[in-house]
């Protein structure tokens, strides 16, 4: 059997169908990877260091007799750890279940080491060119491609997570940003959220959403997404993407301000005080002394809708200001009204009104 070298794409394309098997160390791993690889270190974060230092310092060759000795006696290990990975997935590869796909940072020396292994086991084995730096390229290219885009806008508490749900459901191409960001947008946005990826494992997963959209059945119908800051939590969306978003038609949802407080109260009131206040204090600077001051006093007395309602006013204001202040705002700004926080009826009203 031979190893064969693939591109970005031609990688990207086989990874649908059969495993993806990261060799860097455990830490780059965690840092950010090809969403649905499979972890196969072939060192440790200290054994990496300990070569790495070698090549540097010394010689490759010292280098790579001191990779060899990590790396003899893990070869049964990772054989039967491979043969494992294609057995707990054999119903999600379609294929020949005898083929892997292998990568480290730059296609280098342990892409190949690990290469080498498989295939003198008998798998039919893939390595990509430029490793999961060019993978990298590949990502930073998905963001600089023009995108048929419709912005999703409203005031805080409009249900607009919802809405994007149900579009999904209509059949729309939809990316939830704040998904992908594991934060939904505020200062209160990371109560009961998983920890945030890293900046770089968000940009990959946002590229992998704009490639299943692309590649999928409406490839020309306008994606959704939600009319954000550029900044979600700890992540930023891309420069080059959220320019292109500023330049794309908003819908935007305009419900009544009590309807909005009553959404609030109802999906954040439940939440634990202590994180609530710590949230509130967090933006004291913006909010100013006296109203952070009036609102945490609600907070502690178990007014919870008199608490929300002074934030909910902060960030519409904020809101408001942010909206004018784009480009080309009257011509891109399409107002629908609606009385109420209703994610079906208000995506049947978008949707009426990209259509007329």
């Amino acid at each position: 059997m031979a190893i064969t070298r693939l591109t970005i794409e031609e990688f990207l394309a086989l990874a649908k169908e059969h495993p993806v098997l990261d060799v860097r160390s455990p830490a780059e791993f965690a840092h950010a990877r090809i969403p649905g690889a499979i972890s196969l270190p072939l060192f440790s974060d200290e054994e990496r260091k300990v070569v790495g230092t070698a090549y540097k310092q010394e010689s490759q060759q010292k280098a790579i007799k001191l990779g060899l000795d990590y790396f003899g006696v893990k070869m049964v290990k990772m054989v039967e750890t491979v043969e494992g990975i294609i057995k707990s997935k054999e119903s999600e590869f379609i294929r020949d279940k005898n083929i892997v796909l292998v990568h480290c940072w730059r296609g280098g020396m342990r892409s190949a080491g690990v290469a080498w292994l498989l295939d003198l086991y008998g798998f039919k084995v893939y390595t990509l060119v430029g490793g999961y730096k060019a993978y990298r390229n590949w990502v930073l290219e998905r963001f600089e491609k023009d995108y048929p885009i419709n912005m999703l806008g409203g005031y805080t508490g409009s249900g607009k997570t919802e809405v994007l749900h149900t579009l999904t459901k209509k059949g729309e191409n939809v990316i939830d940003l704040e998904a992908l960001a594991c934060h939904r947008g505020s200062a209160f946005g990371n109560i009961g959220q998983p920890a945030q990826p890293s900046q770089e494992m968000f940009e990959n997963l946002l590229a992998g959403e704009l490639k299943r959209i692309t590649e999928g059945p409406k490839p020309d119908s306008p994606i959704w997404l939600e009319d954000e800051s550029q900044r979600i939590g700890e992540v930023n969306i891309p420069t080059v993407f959220f320019k292109a978003m500023r330049t794309k038609k908003l819908y935007f949802l305009d419900i009544h301000f009590d309807a909005r407080l009553d959404w609030i109260v109802k999906g954040y009131g439940k939440l634990e005080k202590e994180k609530l206040l710590n949230a509130i204090v967090r933006i004291k600077k913006r909010l100013g002394g006296l109203e952070t001051k009036t609102a945490i006093g609600h907070l502690i007395e178990n007014e919870i809708k008199e608490c929300f309602a002074i934030l909910l006013l902060y960030y519409d204001k904020s809101y408001l200001k942010s909206l004018h202040g784009r480009d080309n705002f009257t011509e891109l700004f399409h107002k629908i009204e609606t009385d109420a926080v209703d994610e079906n009826a208000n995506a049947t009203l978008l949707l009426n009104a990209v259509r007329n």
